[in-house]
């Protein structure tokens, strides 16, 4: 079965996203055009908000996880502008769940954080990042 959905967050900088690919051990598949998952829709899910079952599949760039069969999409967004990730969670999928949680949280998180180091940097400020007692990170940014 097809249980295809996609992240809360729209992926402008793609850059941050291969950076967060790179610290979660995961790969970034550059310019590849298909991503792994269920291979069709059957209906019993709904699909992705802008996004029909012949999308599925189909991305611009894709994610691997080591020792996980599917694989996330990278594709444009419905709207034209960035990215969003699309991604399988039944059966196989599970892995990606196990990896980022769900909604791809983790993914998500990370994505968030190397983008604002990227934005501080740009602006010549400094930044550093602090683990805190939740096991969340704060990024402390200054201006110098």
């Amino acid at each position: 079965m097809s249980h295809v959905e996609s992240v809360s967050v729209k992926i402008t900088d793609l850059n941050s996203l291969k950076a967060a690919c790179a610290r979660l051990g995961v790969e970034f598949l550059e310019g590849r055009k298909t991503y792994k998952w269920y291979g069709r829709s059957v209906g019993d899910y709904k699909l992705p908000e802008g996004f029909t079952a012949e999308d599925l599949g189909k991305c611009e760039h894709a994610i691997r996880v080591p020792g996980v069969d599917y694989e996330i999409g990278v594709a444009k967004a419905p709207d034209g502008k960035g990215y969003t990730c699309l991604y399988d969670f039944w059966g196989p999928g599970e892995g990606l769940l196990k990896k980022f949680g769900k909604g791809l949280t983790k993914l998500v998180d990370m994505y968030s954080l190397e983008t604002l180091k990227a934005k501080a940097r740009a602006k010549g400020y400094l930044s550093r990042e602090a683990a805190l007692p939740n096991g969340k990170t704060r990024l402390i940014v200054t201006v110098p």
